[in-house]
């Protein structure tokens, strides 16, 4: 299992995230930015706990946020 976690209100809407892991990030239509699939939020993080098949795709995609505010863990 993988633990991904989101800065959203740092986001810049590039959607490397959602082109590099569409299975966990979309855009949202309403400020432009990415959101993170069927997350919770405190304080401004998302987080979402998902499947080992998900992390090198989320791994790829937070190593290509340019504002580095996507954080990928296993636990």
């Amino acid at each position: 299992m993988i633990r991904i976690t989101h800065q959203r209100n740092k986001c810049i809407g590039c959607y490397y995230c959602i082109d590099i892991a569409p299975n966990n990030w979309k855009i949202n239509k309403q400020d432009g930015k990415a959101t993170l699939i069927n997350a919770t939020g405190k304080k401004g993080f998302f987080t979402v706990l998902t499947g080992n098949d998900d992390y090198n795709s989320n791994v790829d995609a937070a190593k290509a946020c340019p504002v580095k505010i996507i954080k990928v863990e296993k636990i």
